[in-house]
């Protein structure tokens, strides 16, 4: 469970509350000085017992206790928590870049991802919605964020390494986060590569710029232990990032899976389609102002009983 607060600078209001405190007790201070010099005293010490002017602490407290909500009710207050959800927004990134033609799946990577990303939309549940991005040094959005998984299974069936070199995970997590910044639902990135962010910004840079969206992030490292040759006449070996992978993951809680092979990776990409569990999340504003304005009715009772100043 995590607190946001989508508009944090209204919390600087929060330093005015000793400058209440001292205004309170000058308030309470001059009242006495214009109680003591126009009223009874003896009267009034009779009736409260010899405290002319209690401090009303209580008062103090509740008065002090509005103003808080206040400020966090205006601060745009959201409680995230896990819990089940029944329909979703996806958004596949797919690493096109040049070494997804390496040769330990059959026939290659890519042919093996785009194979289980087709199995992940067939096992899809409820009216969940998918947008599609692939990426090398560039990303490039193949489907926006729609619930035509016909028209997805076929442009990933057509998907091809592309032109730009190097891999730019960090620009991959915000072009897919674009996608679901519309949608209402439960956002969840796949975010599926073979290789290590070497280009443009960095994954860390990319989640503090999507902190507010509390999306969900699924990273998935193809390429099987003693690797795949691509641009075989160079003897070229692409190496897999997995700590950035497990830290994508784990900063947005979402999950790391390392796919060794055709068969590993279909089931991940199963496992993740049949997911009931996200991360939810409630406004709670109207509940702070809901009490806010009920403790303000109870400071104004006691105000005017028990507690009312005496002028």
């Amino acid at each position: 469970m995590e607190l946001i607060f989508t508009d944090k600078i209204y919390l600087w209001f929060l330093i005015s509350l000793p400058m209440l405190v001292v205004a309170h007790f000058w308030a309470l201070k001059n009242t006495k000085k214009r109680a003591l010099r126009f009223a009874n005293y003896e009267a009034i010490e009779h009736v409260t017992g010899g405290k002319v002017l209690p401090r009303n602490y209580i008062l103090l407290i509740l008065r002090l206790i509005v103003v808080v909500l206040v400020i966090l009710a205006v601060s745009g207050p959201v409680l995230y928590y896990v819990g089940e959800a029944s329909d979703f927004d996806f958004v596949l990134a797919i690493d096109s870049s040049g070494s997804m033609l390496a040769d330990d799946y059959q026939p290659n990577r890519l042919e093996a991802a785009k194979n289980a990303a087709l199995l992940f939309i067939d096992s899809l549940k409820g009216n969940s919605r998918i947008g599609i991005i692939s990426f090398s040094g560039i990303s490039i959005v193949k489907q926006e964020l729609n619930d035509d998984l016909n028209n997805a299974k076929d442009i990933i069936k057509n998907l091809e390494v592309e032109t730009a070199g190097g891999t730019a995970i960090g620009e991959a997590i915000i072009t897919s986060s674009n996608l679901l910044l519309a949608g209402t639902r439960s956002k969840i990135i796949i975010l599926l590569t073979d290789g290590q962010n070497n280009i443009g910004i960095s994954p860390q840079e990319a989640l503090k710029s999507i902190s507010k969206e509390k999306i969900v992030i699924h990273t998935i490292g193809i390429g099987s232990e003693q690797g795949g040759k691509f641009l075989k006449e160079l003897n070229v070996v692409s190496n897999l990032d997995e700590d950035t992978l497990k830290y994508i993951a784990q900063a947005t809680q979402g999950s790391y899976h390392k796919a060794v092979n055709n068969e590993e990776l279909k089931e991940v990409f199963k496992n993740l389609a049949t997911t009931k569990e996200t991360k939810l999340s409630f406004n709670i504003s109207f509940l702070l102002m809901l009490i806010a304005l009920f403790l303000l009715f109870g400071e104004w009772t006691l105000s005017n009983t028990k507690y009312r100043i005496l002028p």
